[in-house]
């Protein structure tokens, strides 16, 4: 990279972007030198992503400059972002789901190469940085997880000179956290810079040199996040530190969901057998699943939902009623409530109203002879929009338009408001700001202390500390042994991730005897 180290790598003046309703991005002006990783960081709906893709050719902005290595430059779209060598990893995916991982790679690469030279840079770009993914799958079969780390590995192959990644560490164990900020250091040391967003405070203090922090859109301030705390950080951030979780004593009761010899073969091609599984969680509990993405967790929740009625009979109980071959409907009606990873399309009909989403699992405003409540729709969705402080236009408002943080916080809190007997949650607070996400947290603490059993699926390790009684690890459709929360460590876990519980339970068991 033969930049002259006296040129800024990015520089960006005035930035103003306004949509109907709404100043995205107001006179923001930010530089990244080169070599520099610089974190940007922001509440939910504060105007990063809109930055991000302005920077990116995504979105031309109302009003500003961008200049790069020093030279004033109009991006017009994101292959002219390539083109001058930026590079980004987007939150919310741009993949072709018909197309193979290969195939979509390809298509934002020189097309000097052939097909089958770019599988094999997947596969060893994919080993060099603890990414494993098989090019020839269509990315249809892929989990969220999986898609990112196809996003990542695109990214890193066009040698960038800018790379701005969005949330890329929600889907890797602790161990893969380090191997890839080993990798983000060394591109570093080589010249490129790097545009790193993140809400986990602590990654953002151990790898960036400089952090700009956005609020309502506007610059509020720019650190150096080395010298700061998780606690300055939050202030700069949303005006205040997030509460303290109360975490009170675990009073357990009768078992609600009971998962015995779960041996099931994925119905996709390219999933992951479930083999054995054997789980329990009690009414007042919150058990957590720890695991890579990839490794079995949506062919396990979607029997549990029902979205997948083959699990053999007696294989999945509530209370005393087998539900195994049960609909998603009649498992509703027995007090399952179920929050999906993918929040637009699964979890919530993009071109819906917020108030229309309720009705995707809540049934209590459709009256007699099943004329919908319009009224009382409205009500709930309001009263959803205020608890959880989703900013949104109103219950009108297609869930669509909403950031995804703020579209997770309308989610969950219209599966707990339901009142649910077991919540079953898939990445509860998955590109969520800290705020928000102590916010969540602390309604499942709630909804456990009231007496409804709870299972989460996350690969934050952090929030399943936080939250949970006893932790899964689930590795290539295996589940360990459930563990205490005060028995459990990030080592351990991330031990366990790779399918190495059964010596570990063993030698424990057998340190126990011996005492």
């Amino acid at each position: 990279m033969s930049t002259p180290h006296t040129a800024h790598r990015l520089q960006l003046t005035g930035i103003t972007k306004r949509y109907p309703g709404v100043v995205a991005n107001r006179d923001v002006s930010l530089t990244v030198q080169p070599g520099e990783i610089h974190a940007v960081l922001g509440e939910n709906g504060a105007g990063k992503s809109t930055l991000m893709k302005i920077i990116y050719g995504a979105v031309k902005p109302d009003e500003g400059a961008v200049l790069f290595n020093g030279q004033p430059v109009h991006v017009r779209n994101p292959q002219a972002a390539r083109a001058l060598g930026i590079s980004m990893v987007f939150q919310h995916f741009s993949l072709f789901d018909t197309l193979t991982v290969a195939e979509n790679v390809w298509l934002g690469l020189d097309k000097s190469l052939s097909l089958p030279e770019v599988a094999a840079s997947i596969r060893a770009k994919g080993d060099e940085y603890g990414l494993p993914i098989d090019p020839a799958r269509p990315v249809h079969t892929l989990s969220v997880g999986e898609m990112q780390r196809v996003e990542i590995i695109r990214a890193l192959l066009t040698n960038p000179q800018l790379l701005i990644l969005d949330e890329p560490t929600s889907v890797l164990t602790p161990q893969a956290v380090e191997r890839l900020f080993v990798t983000l250091q060394q591109l570093a040391s080589e010249g490129c810079s790097i545009l790193y967003i993140s809400h986990k405070l602590h990654e953002i203090r151990a790898l960036c040199t400089a952090c700009t922090v956005l609020r309502g859109g506007q610059v509020t301030g720019v650190c150096d996040p080395r010298e700061e705390t998780n606690a300055s950080l939050s202030r700069l951030m949303i005006g205040a530190e997030p509460p303290e979780l109360e975490h009170r004593p675990l009073h357990a009761g009768e078992p609600v969901l009971q998962v015995k010899g779960l041996t099931l073969d994925s119905d996709d091609p390219f999933g992951t057998a479930l083999a054995d599984i054997a789980l329990t969680v009690r009414a007042g509990e919150v058990v957590g699943i720890a695991g890579v993405s990839g490794n079995g967790q949506g062919e396990l929740l979607r029997c549990l939902s029902g979205e997948d009625m083959r699990a053999p009979a007696g294989s999945i109980a509530m209370g005393a009623r087998d539900v195994a071959r049960l609909s998603p409907g009649k498992r509703r009606g027995l007090g399952l409530h179920f929050v999906p990873e993918e929040r637009l399309g699964r979890g919530a009909v993009p071109t819906m109203s917020l108030a229309q989403n309720l009705l995707l699992s809540r049934r209590d405003a459709v009256g007699v002879g099943g004329w919908v409540r319009v009224g009382a729709l409205k009500a709930q969705a309001r009263d959803i929009i205020a608890r959880y402080q989703v900013k949104a236009n109103g219950p009108d408002a297609a869930a669509r338009s909403l950031s995804g943080g703020n579209l997770q916080k309308f989610i969950v809190g219209r599966e707990i408001e339901a009142k649910p007997t077991l919540l079953i949650v898939s990445q509860p607070t998955w590109g969520v700001d800290v705020g928000a996400a102590a916010q969540i947290r602390g309604e499942i603490l709630a909804l456990r202390d009231a007496g409804c059993a709870v299972l989460v699926v996350s690969e934050e390790l952090e929030e399943l500390f936080e939250i949970s009684d006893r932790l899964h690890v689930i590795a290539k459709g295996r589940l360990s042994p459930s563990m205490d929360r005060a028995d459990a460590t990030v080592e351990r876990i991330g031990e366990w991730m790779s399918g190495l519980w059964t010596t570990d339970h063993q030698n424990k068991e057998t340190a126990h005897a011996a005492a």
